[in-house]
């Protein structure tokens, strides 16, 4: 299992997050001041740090300079849109920078990249007859290989990791095409479409009208 280490001050916020967390089957550990967070962190068991920047005891700055050698990547989470304070702390070694506030699935989202950047994330994912070499990138269908174009790969793998949750067509053209993508929301129809015909997912990749989709899970039949 993704253990993840929160340090946030606000306790709604962190307990929110951690709720967010457990939707995708990570576990979240909360720290609410920067000395505890820091003591915490340098235990060195955890996949991820989420650090927020105004904490009491240590700001998340002066935390990051004690658990840059930890191991553990580390987003900062903060309500400051300052670019000077992004810069500072990219340049103390963070992997991202989010501002508050931030949608669940954004969230979830920017976790992905980090976790897969830093090889942390599981990278052979089943679900009934597929099989889905994230790192080979390669998909098996009952043993068979399924031919997908890089961004029908995008699409599953996304779907995978998000398993019961709605995601809206507006969430898959920024997360897989990015945000700068000019498409309209008929490419991500189209994706859908093929995915679904070349992985046999009609009944489990399901159509939620005027949002998106959402991929059910294999135990709710």
């Amino acid at each position: 299992m993704i253990n993840i280490l929160i340090i946030e001050d606000d306790e709604n916020i962190a307990k929110m997050i951690k709720a967010t967390l457990s939707i995708v089957g990570y576990n979240g550990t909360c720290c609410y001041d920067g000395k505890s967070g820091m003591e915490e962190a340098q235990k060195g068991t955890y996949d991820l740090v989420l650090l927020d920047i105004m904490l009491p005891e240590m700001s998340g700055f002066e935390v990051m300079e004690h658990i840059s050698d930890c191991g553990s990547p580390v987003i900062f989470l903060t309500a400051m849109q300052d670019v000077a304070d992004k810069v500072k702390g990219l340049r103390l070694g963070a992997e991202d920078y989010i501002v508050k506030p931030f949608e669940a699935l954004e969230l979830l989202a920017r976790i992905d990249v980090v976790l897969r950047r830093s090889n942390k994330t599981q990278n052979i994912i089943t679900y009934g007859d597929l099989s889905i070499d994230i790192s080979k990138h390669e998909i098996t269908r009952a043993g068979e290989s399924v031919q997908l174009t890089p961004k029908e790969f995008d699409v599953i793998v996304y779907f995978l990791q998000h398993q019961d949750i709605a995601v809206s067509r507006e969430r898959l053209l920024s997360t897989i095409w990015g945000f700068e993508f000019e498409g309209e929301s008929r490419t991500v129809d189209i994706h859908v479409q093929q995915v679904r015909r070349k992985l046999g997912l009609k009944d489990k990749l399901i159509t939620i009208p005027k949002l998106g989709y959402r991929l059910e899970s294999q135990e709710n039949k």
